[in-house]
């Protein structure tokens, strides 16, 4: 038997004869290996999106099953011993982990993250669970150890069921840190994870942990909107359904079942009741010991807030803050009240590790975006004149409404969905309810002939709307396909898990930095399966610029200038919520002039697609023809040049390959300018050096013309004609394919070795088929 020199070894090999055998000596489990921690980021390149590779730890080592401890990066021996130790403590950061090592099968190196030191370590000498352990908790308590409430909460494991994902590291730190902070007598934490990322089942996880710990025994969640509360009942905390009661004090047993309860779920309002009642006051102060605080960015960040005084009411209770958007100004402070956060997952690293969907933006301009002015004594569709001034974006559909510019818009959104998928999950984010109904309107008549056979393909989803309103649990479903497109003005902007949502539309003013991510946050959750990977965001106010704004996925910072209660008044800051100028006028109340069509023309003007990276920074600008003729004209320097590398290439499979690494779909890209029966031939030479196309059918005519097929007779002769109207029908990589002889339509001339055999053989078939190709692409006098 030959033995393999080190040197000679694979990096597997090395895997399973030195390092694997080294760390099972003293960790017989609590150990894996090939662990995925992020599932690769998507990209959008041309009109195709794909995956990068995941991240893999070759071995994670635990302290049990919910808290990891270490990571192992191996290398194979062509390598040095701490070779691997930087991606190692890449992934050792990311994953909240104290030590990181790395090997080559000769021996260890480690870098400790509680000391910044680095050692190496002999092969059997690996650190034993007890001793990092140890190391860790003498390390975080200045030689003090583990407290037992610490012990407790370590060693409880993670709620697990065939039914429930395991959490995803970033979801496993927040956990983590949040309990064990808990455990050391923390009283108000914040957790900030983008929308998309599980915040609410990141919750449901430290809820389970702390319950069956014994440290928490009475909890109250609060949110302020009911879906937020159904949602989670229905979904993430439906293991502790048996445990869990939605408070209502209507009900005359509401105390008696909060008391008969672990979890109650209740809303802001219905704690302060009407007229300030403050029907909180009936449950003694010290009664829960852990309040869950959702979209704590929202009534509870201000300090005046009814909602407040619920929070300050039961201050004796451990209160956790959750939101992906935590609000900051001279006025508001979510950190003033909770703490700096004990974790953040921002929108960033969600993209990044590929667990939220990438997006680009398509600006348009309207002709009157700037500006327009009506001409002297102009009346409104209802006889009454028109304020002489300039109105411009910030004044459509709040203090004037144009007709014509809401059917502009509506008929873009139609176009876009028609190019793309017309049953694509849409919301259209208007200025205010009257808006969003106008829109509905304008949008069920372009789209006739959908609205005809489902009426609920557009409905106005807003918080006044009763119809509206029961039909949002079928647009945010996964399963329901209608409603396809939902006009709203607030309703949808936060809070609602909307997973498919391919398509946002801005058509309000947006100046708050908190909504706009709210808002964004709609489309980032990724269905794979289901088709949806990334999303589009369709711009008319100009909106998007807030990308460019520091505060776009930055660091949370509390503001200097934030005051409490009782001090003087500052200026609004610039992303406040305030409108900061922008005075939402509801037309219906203030009886706003409405101009038609007559009275004010409306186009569009320019249009420009946008991809963005993760930080918010613009990567390019592009159209995807033009995008694609530079790419193409990248490759082939001229016409003729592209001519001479087309008939040159054996398999036009390989030129659309080329194609897909460049980020262009042909078959798609086509579809979209509407040319699917345009060879890729003469789509490629019409897009980027401006010939006129040719369709498969008048290529394949022009074969007929040429007589091609009298050389041949009998069978042969007919299998050349079925495979000139494959061409014809699906285009030329069909007819290459050998496979093609398979199908039924060859059924009447045998298996495909018999068919070839009609032309003398697979070489005398394959010159043949050659031979039409050329015929196909001969230039046409």
């Amino acid at each position: 038997m030959t033995v393999l020199n080190k040197k000679q070894m694979s990096e597997e090999d090395i895997k399973l004869n030195y390092i694997t055998p080294a760390i099972q000596v003293s960790w017989s489990d609590h150990i894996t290996m090939e662990t995925k921690i992020t599932d690769g980021q998507i990209n959008i390149k041309g009109n195709m999106v794909a995956r990068n590779k995941p991240k893999y730890a070759d071995y994670m080592l635990y302290l049990n099953d919910g808290k990891p401890i270490a990571i192992v990066e191996a290398k194979d021996n062509n390598h040095s011993v701490s070779f691997g130790l930087q991606q190692a403590m890449t992934y050792a950061q990311m994953m909240d982990l104290p030590f990181a090592y790395s090997s080559n099968g000769d021996a260890f190196y480690e870098h400790d993250f509680l000391t910044g030191k680095e050692r190496q370590i002999s092969l059997n000498e690996f650190p034993t669970q007890q001793e990092l352990f140890s190391r860790y908790y003498s390390e975080i308590h200045d030689g003090q150890g583990i407290s037992e409430n610490e012990k407790k909460i370590v060693e409880q494991p993670y709620y697990s069921s065939q039914s429930t994902y395991p959490p995803r590291y970033y979801q496993r730190n927040a956990v983590n840190r949040t309990v064990e902070a808990i455990a050391r007598g923390q009283e108000r934490l914040l957790l900030v994870m983008a929308t998309g990322t599980g915040k609410t089942y990141t919750a449901f996880q430290i809820v389970y942990r702390l319950l069956k710990a014994g440290m928490k025994k009475r909890i109250l969640y609060l949110a302020d909107r009911n879906i937020l509360v159904d949602q989670s009942i229905l979904q993430d905390f439906a293991p502790l359904e048996k445990t869990i009661y939605k408070v209502d004090f209507s009900d005359k047993e509401c105390l008696k079942n909060i008391a008969s309860h672990e979890v109650n779920f209740a809303l802001y309002h219905q704690m302060v009741g009407q007229n300030d009642e403050e029907h909180f006051r009936q449950i003694p102060a010290g009664y829960f010991d852990l309040i869950i605080v959702d979209e704590c960015h929202r009534g509870s960040a201000k300090e005046d807030s009814n909602w407040r005084k619920v929070l300050e009411y039961f201050n004796v209770a451990t209160q956790i803050g959750m939101t992906a958007t935590p609000k900051e100004s001279e006025k508001v402070s979510n950190i003033d009240y909770f703490g700096e956060p004990v974790y953040t997952y921002s929108l960033k690293q969600g993209i990044e590790d590929g667990f939220l969907a990438p997006f680009k933006v398509i600006s348009l301009t309207t002709n009157i975006g700037d500006g327009w002015r009506p001409y002297k004594g102009q009346l409104d569709i209802n006889g009454e004149p028109i304020p002489d001034r300039i109105y411009n974006n910030r004044d459509y559909d709040y203090n004037i409404i144009i007709e014509d510019r809401i059917n502009q818009v509506a008929d873009e959104i139609t176009a876009y969905l028609k190019s793309t998928d017309r049953m694509q999950k849409t919301i259209v984010f208007c200025a205010n309810e009257n808006h969003a109904e106008l829109m509905r309107i304008a949008l069920t008549n372009l789209n006739a002939d959908m609205c005809e056979k489902n009426p609920d393909y557009v409905v106005r989803i807003t918080g006044s709307d009763i119809y509206g309103k029961s039909k949002l649990d079928y647009f945010i479903s996964v399963s329901s396909e209608y409603p396809v497109i939902a006009t709203t003005s607030e309703l949808l902007s936060t809070g609602a898990d909307c997973k498919m949502t391919k398509l946002i539309v801005l058509d309000k003013n947006i100046e708050s930095m908190t909504t706009f991510k709210q808002i964004i946050g709609r489309g980032t959750r990724i269905r794979e399966k289901e088709g949806k990977t990334h999303f589009v965001v369709m711009d008319f106010r100009d909106v998007t610029k807030l990308f460019a704004d520091p505060d776009w996925d930055g660091p949370i910072e509390q503001d200097e200038g934030f005051k409490h209660k009782g001090t003087e008044d500052h200026p609004r800051t610039p992303y406040s919520d305030d409108p900061g100028g922008v005075i939402p006028i509801d037309p219906t109340k203030l009886a706003a002039p409405i101009v038609d069509k007559d009275g004010c023309r409306v186009k569009i003007i320019n249009k420009r697609v946008s991809v963005y990276d993760v930080d918010g920074k613009l990567l390019r600008e592009e159209d995807i023809i033009d995008y694609t003729r530079t790419n193409i004209k990248g490759e082939y320097a001229s016409l003729s040049d592209f001519i001479r590398k087309w008939k040159a290439s054996d398999k036009k499979k390989a030129i659309e390959d080329a194609f897909a690494e460049m980020g262009i779909d042909l078959a798609a890209l086509k579809a979209d300018q509407g040319m699917s029966d345009v060879d890729d031939f003469d789509f490629i030479c019409y897009v980027a050096y401006g010939k006129k196309p040719l369709t498969r059918a008048e290529r394949a005519n022009n074969v007929k013309k040429r007589d091609f097929f009298s050389k041949y007779s009998g069978d042969a002769r007919a299998v050349l004609e079925i495979l000139l109207d494959k061409y014809m029908n699906q285009g030329i990589t069909e007819v290459e394919d050998i496979k093609v002889l398979s199908l039924s339509d060859f059924a009447d001339y045998g298996k495909p070795a018999k068919i070839v055999k009609l032309f003398g053989g697979k070489s005398q078939y394959e010159q043949a088929v050659s031979e039409m190709e050329e015929c196909i692409y001969a230039e046409v006098n």
